[in-house]
C-alpha cells in the first residue's frame, strides 16, 4: 500500500510539472509572435506615444463609472438574438439604462416659542415604468420593497404618515406637510383595477408587514371614498373617485420599530448623510415627530414628455426648550440628534441644509454658526422665506475638523411670528353617555379675503349623525355650503362620510356643528380598556389660501424639496392641508368587572356550602373524657412508682 501511494503521487507530479511547463511554452510562443508584430510594425511615433498616454487615464476612470444598460423590447431582443446567433457578428452593445438620481435636505427653523423645528426631505427620482407588463428587475436607488409593491397592486399614488403629538399651528405656523395624529393612508389605483376593496386589503397588510405597523386594523369600518378633498398630487387630474381609498388610525403608536424600516428605505440607510442624525432615543424624545412616505408620479420637463416615478421620504420633528433643550435658548445639532456631520450621502446628488434666518436678517434674535455667505431664497407656504445654505457635497462646509455642528445661539426673546391665515380646532360638547355635539371651528385670519375651504370628516358608524341638525355659522349668521357629499354610515360596515365647502369671511370663525348619538356596543367589540374612550379621527382642511407674493407655477424648475411638493395652478394662491385634533368620545360602557365579583361570590358560596356538606358526611365524632386535673396526675405519679394501679 505505501509503495502504491509513492507511485500515485510521483504520477501527479510529473503531471502537473508537464501541464506548467506547456504553459509556459505557449506563453512564451505568443509573447515572441507578439514581439515579432511588434519588430514587423513600424515603431511608434511621438504623436501616437502621445494619444496612447491620453487613452490610458480614460479607461482606468471608466472602471469606476456605473454600467447603464436598458432593457429591450421583445422585437428588438428578437433581433439581437438572430444576429448574435448568426456566425462572424459582434455582440450588441449596451444601452443606457433609466436615470435615477437622489437628494436629501435638513430645514432648520427657529420658533420664536424657543422651539425648533426641523424637517428632513428626502427623494428619490427614478425613471422608469411600473406599469408595463414585464416587470422592472434591476433596482439601484429606489427600494425594491416599494417597487414591487406600485407593481403588483397598479398603485398610481401612495401616501403615508405616521404621526406623535399633534401639530400646534398658532405656536409653530404652518409645517411643510401636514399630517394627522396617528397613522393616516391614502392611495390612488389605476383604472386597471377590477376589485379595487381586495386589493386596498391586501395593500394595507403588506404595508403593515414593510413599516412594522398596525395597518392590517384598516378595513370598511375606517375607510372612506372622498369625492373632493384628495386629488391626485402627481401626473393627472383623475375623477373617478372609485380607485381612491382614504383611511386613518389615530390611535396607533410610532415607535423605534416604525423609524427603523423607514431609513431602510434610503439609499444609504442611517450609515452616511442626513440619516446619521435620526437616532430614535432623541426623535422620540421630542413634541411632535412625523415620518411620512410619498410616491406618485412626476413630469421631468415643462411639456411633460419625460415622466419619472418620485419617492418622498420627509420627518418631521419639534424639539422642547424645557425638556430637550434644558430650558437654555441655544441649540445645536449635538444638542438635538447627539451628532454631528461628517459627509454626505455618496449617491446623492445633492445635499444642503437650510437655517431659515428670515426673521433674523441682521443677526439681532440669534447667532449662527459657523457663518455661511450662501443664501437662498423660496417661496414657501405663500411666503418669501430666507435661508443660510450648507452644501454637505463641498468639503469647505466641514473645516478643517472634518466635522459641521451647526449652532443657533438666541440674543433677543423679542418678535412676533406671522399669523397662520387659516388653522381649526374641534372639540366634543354636550352631558352624559346617550347624545352629544361635534364642533369644527375654522379661522380665517386674512384682513380683507375670503376664500372656500373643503371639510371632510369620518365619523365611526357608533356615532349615530343627525345630519338635519348639520349647522354653519359664520359672525353668527347662517353660512350655508355651496357643495355637501354625505354618505350615512351602516352598522359595523362603513362610517360617516361628510365633505363640505364652505366661504369663510376675512377675519372671521366659522362653526361647524352636527349632534350625534352614541350606540351600545357588543360586549366582544369594546377594547382592553373601554373607559379610556374610543378615537375619532381629524378633520381634513383643504383650501387655496391668498399668496402674499406671486406663486411660481412652474414645477419642473430645480427648487429646495420642501418648497415642491404640493403642485401649484394659481399665481395668486397656494394649497394648504390642515388637520384638527382627534376626538376621545366616551360611550356607554358596561361593568366588566361584574363578572370577576360574580365568579368570587359564586365560588365563596360554594366553597363555604360544599365545605360544611364534605365534613359532615365524612368527619367521624368521639367522645373525647375530659383531663384530670394536676393533683390527679401527681396521686397516679406517686401509685405508679409504688406499683399501686392508679386511680
Amino acid at each position: 500500500m505505501a509503495a502504491r501511494r509513492r507511485l500515485v503521487s510521483a504520477l501527479l507530479v510529473f503531471l502537473c510539472a508537464s501541464s506548467v511547463f506547456s504553459g509556459a511554452e505557449s506563453q512564451e510562443a505568443t509573447l515572441t509572435g507578439g514581439h515579432r508584430a511588434a519588430a514587423v510594425d513600424d515603431p511608434p511615433t511621438d504623436t501616437e506615444r502621445a494619444e496612447q498616454a491620453a487613452e490610458q487615464p480614460a479607461v482606468e476612470e471608466r472602471r469606476w463609472e456605473a454600467t447603464e444598460v436598458e432593457e429591450a423590447t421583445p422585437d428588438e431582443a428578437a433581433g439581437e438574438k438572430q444576429d448574435t446567433s448568426a456566425p462572424g457578428t459582434a455582440a450588441p452593445s449596451s444601452a443606457p439604462q433609466p436615470k435615477d438620481d437622489f437628494q436629501e435636505e435638513l430645514v432648520v427653523r427657529p420658533l420664536h416659542s424657543g422651539d425648533i423645528y426641523a424637517s428632513f426631505q428626502f427623494r428619490t427620482l427614478w425613471e422608469t415604468d411600473f406599469t408595463r407588463e414585464n416587470k422592472v428587475s434591476h433596482y439601484r436607488l429606489f427600494p425594491k420593497s416599494l417597487g414591487q409593491v406600485i407593481s403588483k397592486f397598479s398603485v398610481r399614488e401612495l401616501h403615508i404618515s405616521f404621526t406623535q403629538g399633534y401639530w400646534r399651528t398658532m405656536q409653530w405656523g404652518q409645517p411643510f406637510l401636514p399630517s394627522p395624529p396617528g397613522a393616516e393612508l391614502w392611495v390612488w389605483f389605476q383604472d386597471s383595477v377590477t376589485d379595487v376593496d381586495g386589493t386596498w386589503k391586501e395593500l394595507t397588510n403588506v404595508l403593515s408587514g414593510i413599516f412594522c405597523a398596525s395597518l392590517n386594523f384598516i378595513d370598511s369600518t375606517n375607510t372612506v371614498q372622498p369625492s373632493a378633498s384628495f386629488k391626485p398630487l402627481g401626473i393627472g387630474n383623475a375623477t373617478d373617485h372609485r380607485f381612491l381609498r382614504y383611511a386613518t388610525l389615530p390611535r396607533e403608536i410610532v415607535c423605534t420599530e416604525n423609524l427603523t424600516p423607514w431609513k431602510k428605505l434610503l439609499p444609504c440607510g442611517s450609515k452616511a448623510g442626513l440619516a446619521v442624525l435620526l437616532k430614535s432615543e432623541k426623535l422620540f424624545h421630542s413634541s411632535f415627530h412625523s415620518q411620512a412616505v410619498h410616491i406618485r408620479p412626476v413630469c421631468e420637463d415643462r411639456q411633460c414628455k419625460t415622466t419619472s416615478w418620485e419617492l418622498r421620504q420627509t420627518l418631521n420633528v419639534v424639539f422642547d426648550l424645557y425638556t430637550s433643550g434644558q430650558g437654555k435658548r441655544e441649540w445645536s445639532l449635538f444638542k438635538m440628534f447627539s451628532r454631528t456631520l461628517t459627509e454626505a450621502c455618496p449617491l446623492a446628488s445633492s445635499s444642503k441644509i437650510y437655517i431659515d434666518v428670515t426673521d433674523n436678517p441682521q443677526g439681532e434674535q440669534f447667532e449662527l454658526s459657523p457663518a455661511t455667505a450662501l443664501l437662498s431664497q423660496a417661496v414657501v407656504l405663500g411666503d418669501r422665506r430666507t435661508f443660510s445654505v450648507y452644501d454637505l457635497t463641498q468639503q469647505i462646509t466641514f473645516g478643517s475638523v472634518r466635522s459641521l455642528n451647526l449652532l443657533i445661539r438666541w440674543k433677543s426673546t423679542e418678535g412676533d411670528m406671522l399669523r397662520p391665515l387659516l388653522h381649526a380646532e374641534r372639540y366634543v360638547a354636550g352631558y352624559g353617555l346617550q347624545t352629544g355635539e361635534i364642533h369644527t371651528l375654522m379661522y380665517n385670519n386674512h384682513p380683507y379675503r375670503s376664500f372656500p375651504v373643503l371639510l371632510l370628516d369620518s365619523v365611526p358608524w357608533y356615532l349615530r349623525l343627525y345630519i338635519h341638525t348639520l349647522t354653519v355659522t359664520s359672525k353668527g349668521k347662517d353660512n350655508k355650503p355651496s357643495y355637501i357629499h354625505y354618505q350615512p354610515s351602516k352598522d359595523r360596515l362603513r362610517p360617516h362620510l361628510l365633505e363640505m365647502l364652505v366661504q369663510l369671511p376675512p377675519n372671521s370663525v366659522t362653526e361647524v356643528t352636527v349632534q350625534f348619538e352614541r350606540a351600545l356596543l357588543k360586549w366582544t367589540e369594546y377594547t382592553p380598556d373601554p373607559n379610556h374612550g374610543f378615537y375619532v379621527g381629524s378633520s381634513v382642511i383643504s383650501s387655496l389660501v391668498p399668496s402674499i407674493v406671486a406663486m411660481d407655477t412652474n414645477s419642473t424648475l430645480k427648487r429646495p424639496l420642501f418648497s415642491s411638493f404640493f403642485p401649484c395652478k394659481e399665481e395668486s394662491s397656494f394649497f394648504v392641508r390642515i388637520y384638527t385634533e382627534p376626538l376621545l368620545v366616551n360611550l356607554p360602557t358596561p361593568d366588566f368587572s361584574m363578572p370577576y365579583n360574580v365568579i368570587c361570590l359564586t365560588c365563596t358560596v360554594v366553597a363555604v356550602g360544599y365545605g360544611s356538606l364534605y365534613n359532615l358526611l365524612t368527619r367521624s365524632f368521639q367522645i373525647e373524657e375530659p383531663s384530670p386535673g394536676l393533683a390527679k396526675r401527681i396521686a397516679n405519679i406517686i401509685r405508679k412508682m409504688r406499683g399501686v394501679p392508679p386511680l
